[in-house]
């Protein structure tokens, strides 16, 4: 194995590299977030986990794990190391799972490969036979930037963008560190129908529609996918733009779903609403940096701040954890961004909003802890790592 000491590489918001002892760090404490509250480990569920590797997927599948004695199956589409670079933090992540995951007794499988292909699919569905059985529960959370078609062999792209004006507003530059007016030009119609393709919900559907064909649904099946909606001061480039499109796509197919699996299994299909949250992809999206150091630094002063474990734990103890009945909002949706969308959350952002600049932004905002947490996805400024320390970096799980 090789052994050597990790710096950073970061260029704007992509990090090039990751740090295996700090993604480790991450996992784990995320594993002891849900040890400290564990709600059934005796559930005796079969969980699929579609975007395992990261973010919200990552706390499903650790809050499953840990909260609920869930055999899971995740899908990631990770890099490992080679003799020219780290892995990928995704990476770094899985193997940590896993070893704390055998560590402690519990059933865990992954597969590294394109979730979007057939071939994949048809590989999960041979480990789901062959290991687990019949699912209880498929967390849905992927976010990738393309998706070639396994049916026309078409690769879309998903674009960022907003839809039939240019949006005008100000972001941070992650770069050069300052407050920057912004222009984004309007989508064309193939970059708004390419962005549902990669981002909306067919592929979920084929998901189901395999695992059904399979006989691998459970009665009673609980299929769950996730959506971000934001305050108003990011709906011209969220909400109302293209990826808002293909979560309307995603929430259509879901709605049908749900009527489906009902019909078939006694089951349901939900979208979970959670809060905005640092990743790579949302650093790529401009305005969201400089919300979301606004909108941390208002919620930590008030306590109700949550890192994606948090969101994950509450989603599975309050809503859709065995025998529980999700509360739903008026359009089907299970809200777990109801408290960074208080009124008095979203006042104290907008009025920030209209008063930050390049002189006052570390001032009115956590810029410093949005640039922290970005680092710690990458494994990287993390609490109790030794950073000139040499670590292993070619690791499996």
């Amino acid at each position: 194995m090789a052994v050597q000491v990790v710096k950073p590489r970061i260029r704007g918001f992509i990090c090039t590299n990751a740090h295996s002892a700090g993604c480790q760090a991450n996992v784990q404490n995320q594993i002891k977030r849900i040890k400290e509250n564990v709600l059934n480990n005796e559930a005796g569920l079969n969980a699929l986990v579609v975007g395992a590797s990261t973010g919200y997927g990552l706390a499903s599948r650790i809050a499953l794990t840990w909260g609920y004695g869930a055999k899971t199956l995740g899908l990631l589409y990770e890099r490992p190391a080679d003799e020219r670079r780290t892995a990928s933090a995704g990476y770094y992540n899985t193997v940590a799972f896993h070893q704390q995951a055998q560590q402690d007794g519990f059933i865990a499988e992954s597969l590294n490969g394109d979730a979007f292909s057939d071939d994949v699919k048809q590989e999960a569905i041979a480990q789901l036979k062959a290991n687990f059985g019949k699912i209880d529960i498929l967390v849905y959370s992927i976010a990738a930037p393309r998706r070639t078609h396994p049916r026309t062999g078409e690769v879309h792209n998903s674009e960022l963008k907003p839809i039939g004006e240019p949006y005008t507003g100000k972001t941070i530059d992650l770069s050069n560190e300052v407050v920057a007016p912004v222009t984004i030009e309007p989508a064309t119609d193939k970059e708004i129908s390419d962005t549902i393709a990669v981002m909306g919900g067919e592929d979920l559907e084929m998901w189901v529609d395999a695992l059904a064909d399979a006989e691998l649904l459970a009665p009673e099946v609980t299929v769950v996918a996730y959506t971000y909606i934001g305050s108003a001061l990011t709906w011209s480039i969220y909400r109302d733009g293209t990826i808002g499109k293909a979560k309307d796509d995603l929430k259509a197919r879901v709605d049908a779903l749900d009527e489906r699996l009902s019909n078939q299994f006694g089951g349901n299909a939900y979208i979970s609403v959670n809060k905005a949250v640092v990743t790579q992809a949302s650093a790529a999206i401009p305005v969201v940096p400089l919300y979301i150091s606004i909108l941390y630094d208002i919620m930590n002063e008030k306590g109700i701040n949550e890192a994606p474990i948090g969101q994950m734990q509450r989603l599975f103890s309050e809503h859709l954890g065995p025998g529980l009945t999700p509360r739903l909002d008026s359009d089907r949706y299970i809200r777990l961004d109801d408290r960074e969308l208080r009124q008095d959350v979203t006042d104290a952002v907008t009025e920030r909003w209209e008063k930050i600049n390049t002189d006052n932004f570390h001032e009115l905002s956590d810029y410093a802890g949005y640039r922290r947490r970005f680092r710690n996805l990458f494994g990287f400024e993390v609490d109790g790592v030794d950073y000139d320390e040499a670590v292993e970096t070619e690791l499996t799980f």
